[in-house]
């Protein structure tokens, strides 16, 4: 694919969340300082009425008071194709940095995650994809990116939706289908602050990529935290992965300030 409305391809970033993700050139008409941004193109058509919950939710995301949220430019339908443009951050993802980061880095780029899944939380949104591959690493911490938009362009395909998300990342309760919710992206932003520390998720080595046998290893476990966990680092992640979800952090914002103090402890340097 070379473009796709009045967006030019530079070149393909690799599949992620049942799409994929461009760098293309800025068209004048966005009117932003950046000469290139991300344009993810998603795969197959999209229905009239799946565009309109999408494009509201992506509404929702780019108004969203926080700066730790990536900018969402521009959104649209082109040959029935549904597609929308980002912010581009070359320093990569938490999952995947192009460059060098330090734990207290990483924990940081959580940090932030976790405010910006709050200000989604203060709209009514559930970010629902809340992975390390969906924190990018910008100059000053990090950002959150690409809503969990599965479950708006497929209603009610729950395991089809999961099978395109970090399911190891995943609250446990949403495959068996309960909504998400504030609480289930806490969930996440816990499994992730585990990754950010320790570079391991809470369920080992998965074994396979099959969508419902990943589901089932994971519903027959329980999350486990690496015993080299500094001991505030293990209360908070311990909290947010808390099967009682009364027994979580009652708000991302709270995550967020209990991250900040480990991040400065472990040396929050990028």
């Amino acid at each position: 694919m070379q473009g796709i409305a009045d967006y030019e391809f530079v070149r393909p970033l690799g599949e992620s969340n049942y799409g994929t993700n461009y760098l293309s050139k800025a068209p004048a008409r966005l009117g932003i300082g950046a000469e290139e941004v991300v344009v993810k193109v998603i795969a197959g058509p999209t229905s009239d009425d799946a565009f309109r919950r999408a494009t509201r939710e992506l509404k929702h995301f780019s108004v969203a008071d926080s700066d730790r949220l990536v900018a969402v430019y521009d959104a649209g339908r082109h040959g029935g194709a549904f597609y929308y443009a980002m912010e581009y951050l070359p320093h990569g993802s938490l999952e995947n940095p192009h460059v060098e980061i330090g734990t207290g880095a990483r924990v940081a780029a959580v940090r932030d995650a976790a405010l910006a899944a709050h200000a989604l939380h203060e709209r009514g949104i559930a970010h629902r994809d809340i992975k390390p591959a969906n924190i990018l690493l910008a100059d000053d911490g990090g950002r959150l990116a690409d809503l969990g938009l599965s479950q708006l362009l497929s209603p009610g395909m729950v395991t089809t939706g999961l099978g395109q998300i970090g399911l190891e990342f995943t609250d446990p309760a949403i495959m068996l289908g309960a909504q998400a919710s504030r609480a289930s992206d806490i969930w996440s932003l816990g499994a992730c602050l585990h990754f950010a520390i320790t570079g391991k998720g809470v369920y080992g080595d998965l074994k396979g990529t099959e969508p419902l046998l990943l589901v089932r290893s994971i519903l027959a476990s329980q999350p486990t935290l690496v015993d080299s966990l500094p001991p505030a680092a293990r209360t908070l992640i311990a909290s947010c992965l808390n099967a009682d979800v009364a027994a979580r952090p009652r708000t991302a914002a709270e995550v967020a300030d209990s991250a900040s103090g480990l991040a400065s402890e472990l040396g929050s340097a990028v």
